[in-house]
């Protein structure tokens, strides 16, 4: 789909440029994907640190923030600070188009369009849009509990509170973690013990309790889960959900934080 281009000066076409080059296309098809479920548009910020982007849902119930450090990429190229913002359903649907084995290069060099190359020998030249968002500033909050789960485990536990509700309870103690929902034919729970493989770490320091859509849970965690076999999870009573989703290999990947606002009890 060709979209429409934002003019600049020849003068600040001359100074942007950069190249980012990842080994294969698990972390990009992480990111767009997780993208792609909260907003149609994205400007992505590049610096000679990296890659970021932050932008809320257009109900503020979900925010998305991505931290891609230089350091994750194979190559990484970018000498001055520089943005690009795209439709994120065309920009997911190349990044689709990559093999499991395609090394990802992603690049603009003085124009409104970003070069991709998949592998060695396939080429695509995406055209470039003006940015409607504006800045999203991060919740500032204090987490009472994290826990550690990994990425099956929360997928059949989403799953199993979906068949009964559209909701979930997060409730954690010293030595276990509940999930549970309720709805119009009945009730669903599932606990996790401590220091099992599904739930290898549980860091309690006030007993937490709070519930959250399990709609977006499910979105969040089938999109970024591809790249993360853990997931981290922090949270207090009646307070925003954040989770971590580790792209690459630490410490050097990146990660995308997903914040989702609890529910309001009647």
């Amino acid at each position: 789909m060709t979209m429409p281009v934002e003019t600049t000066t020849k003068a600040a076409a001359a100074t942007s440029g950069f190249l980012a080059r990842s080994q294969t296309p698990n972390e990009w098809k992480a990111v767009t994907a997780s993208i792609l479920t909260l907003v149609e548009e994205a400007t992505f910020d590049v610096s000679p640190e990296g890659i970021s982007f932050r932008a809320m849902d257009p109900s503020h119930v979900a925010l998305v923030d991505l931290s891609w450090p230089s350091s994750g990429f194979e190559k990484f190229d970018c000498s001055k600070s520089d943005k690009f913002t795209v439709r994120v359903e065309d920009f997911a649907k190349l990044i689709r188009r990559a093999e499991s084995r395609d090394a990802i290069e992603i690049s603009r060099h003085g124009t409104e369009s970003l070069v991709l190359k998949l592998g060695a020998k396939r080429e695509f030249e995406l055209h470039l849009i003006e940015s409607s968002q504006n800045a999203t500033p991060l919740p500032k909050l204090n987490f009472s509990s994290k826990f550690t789960i990994i990425e099956p485990a929360i997928d059949r536990v989403l799953n199993d509170i979906s068949v009964i509700s559209n909701h979930i309870t997060i409730e954690a103690k010293k030595d276990q973690l509940m999930f549970s929902g309720k709805g119009d034919t009945g009730k669903a729970s599932v606990t996790l013990e401590k220091s099992t493989q599904e739930l290898p770490e549980l860091d309690v320091r006030e007993e937490s309790k709070a519930t959250y859509s399990i709609e977006y849970l499910l979105k969040i965690t089938k999109a970024a889960g591809s790249a993360s076999d853990m997931i981290n999870f922090e949270y207090s009573s009646k307070m925003p959900l954040r989770m971590e989703f580790k792209l690459g290999e630490a410490p050097k990947g990146g990660r995308i934080h997903f914040y989702l606002a609890p529910r309001v009890q009647e």
